[in-house]
Parts: C-alpha cells; structure tokens; sequence
C-alpha cells in the first residue's frame, strides 16, 4: 500500500505522542491534529489494514516496524527542514509550516544534500 501524504500526517503524529511518553489513543490523535473523530477513525482503520500501525484491545496504537521506519523518517526530515529554514531567516510558524508540507515531495537525494549541508 502507497501512502499519502495525509497517512505519512498521521504517521509522524503517532510517532511523536508516543516519544512524548505513555499510551496513544484516537482521541490523543484527534486533539493533537484538530480533526474529526470519524476522520482519525477512518485513517487508524486504513493505517491498521495497511500494516503501519496495530490497535490493541483498549484501543491503544502503536507503529509497527514500517509505520515506525516511515514516521520516523518523516519527523526527521520536519525537524531538520524546520531548523534550516530558520537558520536562512524565516520565522519559527512559518519554518514549520512550510518543513510539513516539503517533507513529503522531497527526495531522498534532496534531503540527504540538505542533510549534509547543516552538518546534521
């Protein structure tokens, strides 16, 4: 299964409530996104089906083994677009807003050059 850059959103969210400490639920992804319940339901059931996350019984999610490859590689390219382009001037809102949406069309050639370039 391909992922959209809306998976890879929900992916990297996951990702982050859980390296803040403690269990993640829907309703954890829900507040941190600002979206519906219905939406994050919809998306926990394709990221499930697609093998990128398990639910527990108690509907606790964790990344499997791909989810957390993805997510992670996700999150690094956000922190580290995010540091770049406030070290070129740009302020910290907009740094970040912009790193969300260029962290899903950039390539890994791209990335890695960018990568090298701030010593990171």
């Amino acid at each position: 299964m391909q992922l959209q850059e809306s998976g890879e959103m929900y992916l990297e969210t996951i990702y982050v409530l859980l390296r803040r400490g403690g269990s993640v639920r829907s309703v954890d992804v829900c507040e941190y996104m600002g979206f519906s319940k219905p939406s994050v339901s919809r998306a926990v059931g394709l990221l499930k089906n697609g093998g990128y996350i398990t639910v527990d019984s108690g509907g606790h999610l964790s990344l499997t083994e791909e989810g957390t490859r993805i997510a992670s590689k996700i999150y690094e390219r956000h922190t580290l677009l995010t540091q770049f382009l406030v070290r070129l001037g740009v302020d910290e809102k907009t740094a970040a807003d912009d790193a969300c949406r260029i962290e899903h069309v950039i390539s890994d050639e791209s990335f890695e050059a960018i990568k090298r370039h701030t010593g990171v």
